[in-house]
């Protein structure tokens, strides 16, 4: 199965969700039977998500083709004596990477499944379901579709929504249609600080995974002052660009950087809806694009929030039907894509550094 430009980019490993569950006497499976359930209903899925059970391979200047050969995925059952109430608010630490399937990259890639599902069961009776997903092979809203039928399945219900599967829409396999005809910052390196050549040193600093949680009036304080003023826009802005602007501008003030200092925010953009026709719901691989949004540090902390969601909306709004296709265009063209793909595990300390720029959630 050829893939599209946007399944060869950016992270092509896997990617991890976990979902946790708390005792209940209200479940619908025994818990003795859950494990059976997922496993029959998981090899059911599989039918109609094939790709998921196939493996990638290489094919030369940094490509790669998709054999849905059926050679499976795996599923892992463990044990642990800690509690759920132990993991605190569940933010990525150590107890909790435990409960994600371990992904050996030293193995060929020709060898490494898809897919891997892992079943921990607590002390206190609750038990965690993680998932690694090839990136290479689904974007989140692919995933989270696959997820949802498998789901379905295993409540004893059908299919309702069968993935569609021919990334043809997408240019697959296709030649470039000409060179591209917009200018592409987002696939430039992201900026280093002022006055460094690289971004060694600050990669070297010890980082932490933190949760911030806002409320509903917090939230909407926040796009009520990003919506007054002399410049208010046609459009209020949203939520999202309300929230990731004031995160934007948090960053800058919280690194202290100087007023000079180039920034950039990414923005994943869904082009499902965006495609001209649109692509079906049930599309299943990669079509997110990340664009960038730029300014100075000192224009974002000078200039009210309304500047930074401003910035942000441009670049969403950039995403058009010929966007993608001058983006797809200016791959399709390059001679290896090695360069533009993340190759090591979540959390590595190789592969991109984001000290300057501050990836964010996925816009529609």
């Amino acid at each position: 199965m050829p893939l599209t430009e946007w399944d060869k980019i950016g992270t092509i490993t896997h990617v991890p969700t976990i979902y946790y569950y708390r005792p209940s006497g209200e479940w619908l499976i025994h818990p003795v039977n859950i494990t059976k359930t997922l496993v029959d209903s998981l090899s059911r899925v599989l039918i109609h998500f094939y790709p998921i059970a196939g493996r990638l391979q290489w094919i030369g200047g940094g490509r790669l083709q998709l054999h849905c050969n059926s050679k499976g995925v795996h599923f892992i059952e463990a044990e642990t004596e800690s509690k759920l109430d132990d993991l605190g608010d569940f933010s990525l630490t150590p107890e909790v990477e435990h409960l994600i399937p371990a992904v050996d990259y030293s193995t060929a890639i020709t060898k490494l499944p898809l897919l891997l599902v892992q079943l921990t069961r607590f002390s206190c009776g609750g038990i965690s379901l993680s998932f690694m997903i090839s990136h290479a092979v689904a974007d989140g809203q692919s995933a989270l579709h696959f997820i949802s039928e498998w789901a379905r399945i295993a409540r004893g219900d059908t299919v309702g929504a069968p993935p569609f599967l021919d990334r043809k829409l997408m240019r697959a396999g296709e030649p470039p249609k000409g060179p591209p005809k917009f200018n592409h910052l987002e696939f430039n390196h992201p900026p280093v600080l002022l006055g460094k050549s690289s971004n060694d040193e600050e990669r070297k600093k010890k980082t932490t995974a933190a949760m911030l949680h806002m409320n509903k009036t917090q939230v909407e304080k926040l796009k009520e002052r990003a919506n007054q003023g002399q410049n208010r826009p046609r459009r209020p802005y949203t939520r999202y660009e309300t929230v990731v602007g004031h995160m934007w501008r948090c960053a800058c003030k919280a690194r202290e950087l100087e007023p000079e200092q180039p920034t950039a925010i990414g923005v994943y953009v869904d082009s499902r809806s965006r495609m001209i026709p649109p692509l079906p719901k049930r599309y299943f691989g990669n079509a997110v694009l990340e664009v960038i949004a730029t300014s100075c540090s000192g224009e974002l902390i000078s200039k009210p929030l309304s500047y930074a969601s401003s910035r942000i909306r441009e670049a969403i709004e950039r995403v058009t039907v010929d966007y993608m296709n001058s983006a797809a265009d200016f791959f399709k063209n390059q001679p290896d894509l090695t360069k533009y793909q993340n190759l090591h595990a979540m959390g590595s300390s190789e592969g991109p550094f984001y000290g300057i720029l501050i990836l964010v959630v996925q816009a529609g």
